[in-house]
């Protein structure tokens, strides 16, 4: 239902395109991470995907659980809390392994949360977080890397400049691109492992970047 709702709404915000990488593959049982920029762009990521007729279980912050009927939803449709800073934290990857078993895709966040930027510039993605890295590790999972820009045309910054951004991106609709990349399989190290999709990472959404066509659109 979440895909789809967003395969709804996304359109009314921005014009989303979506490319793939000549050897991209979406297997089930495979561990999908973008980079993470705005609260907009799980809706964008979710959109994108079910347009390549993939409905992914996501990892996302515990407290949306918390949201009336949101929380039964995301419950319902499998999707996995992560409870940051909590001793329930090593819980998501043991419920996200679960899930790859079942032959399901998983989509996660490397970065772990969104940067701490007030503008809506493209930035290449921060540095990833060791969860994706012992998942693929404990599955022998491919992780797909995926790139998104555009997102933070839609919301981005301080509480007020987001909901602006979400007011008037009906009026704007802004360029939004998402690019699937070929799968890869991490070995070695955790923090080898950790380095090697991040660069992935950071390689796809480079090619979404190039995608937008935006003069305006600055690149830092």
């Amino acid at each position: 239902m979440l895909s789809r709702l967003a395969a709804g709404l996304v359109p009314v915000f921005g014009r989303l395109t979506v490319t793939a990488d000549a050897g991209a593959t979406l297997a089930p049982g495979s561990i999908l991470v973008a980079n993470h920029t705005s609260l907009a762009d799980p809706a964008i990521v979710l959109a994108a995907f079910h347009r390549l007729g993939v409905h992914p279980a996501v990892l996302a912050t515990a407290g949306l659980w918390r949201v009336p009927v949101l929380g039964r939803t995301l419950d319902r449709e499998g999707h996995i809390p992560v409870h940051r800073n909590s001793h329930r934290a090593a819980r998501c990857l043991d419920l996200a392994a679960a899930t790859l078993s079942e032959g399901r895709t998983v989509l996660l966040y490397g970065e772990g949360g969104l940067p701490h930027r007030t503008d809506a510039s493209e930035a290449e993605p921060t540095p990833f977080r060791s969860g994706l890295a012992r998942l693929a590790e404990r599955t022998g999972a491919p992780v797909v890397p995926v790139g998104q820009a555009g997102a933070r045309r839609i919301t981005s910054g301080t509480t007020v400049k987001q909901i602006a951004g979400l007011v008037t991106a009906p009026l704007r609709r802004p360029r939004l691109h998402v690019h699937v990349g070929a799968p890869i399989t991490l070995t070695g190290t955790t923090a080898a492992c950790t380095a090697t999709a991040h660069t992935a990472v950071t390689n796809a959404w480079r090619k979404a970047v190039g995608q937008l066509d935006e003069p305006s659109l600055a690149i830092r």
